[in-house]
């Protein structure tokens, strides 16, 4: 019997210093903190609150959750967009 193992749903956890709090715009992209790739929204999230704790003292440091699933195969996201749009 095969154990069905859960749906990969890929994403990644970055951050950097922004020129300014109201846009992104990177400093130095040589000095991206490239945190993680996750397969889940979930372990994301927890790598990514994590990583925005430790530079809570500089309000020019973010740190972003990418979905790369939805890169990956955007055809699949907008059929999973559209089912849940109708009634």
């Amino acid at each position: 019997m095969s154990v069905k193992k859960p749906e990969q749903l890929l994403h990644l956890v970055f951050g950097g210093e922004l020129e300014r709090v109201d846009e992104v715009t990177f400093k130095d992209l040589d000095d991206l903190d490239v945190v993680g790739m996750y397969p889940n929204y979930s372990q994301a999230y927890e790598a990514w609150k994590g990583a925005a704790q430790r530079s809570v003292d500089n309000a020019h440091m973010r740190y972003f959750i990418v979905h790369l699933h939805r890169l990956l195969d955007p055809a699949k996201q907008n059929k999973a967009d559209a089912s849940k749009s109708c009634p």
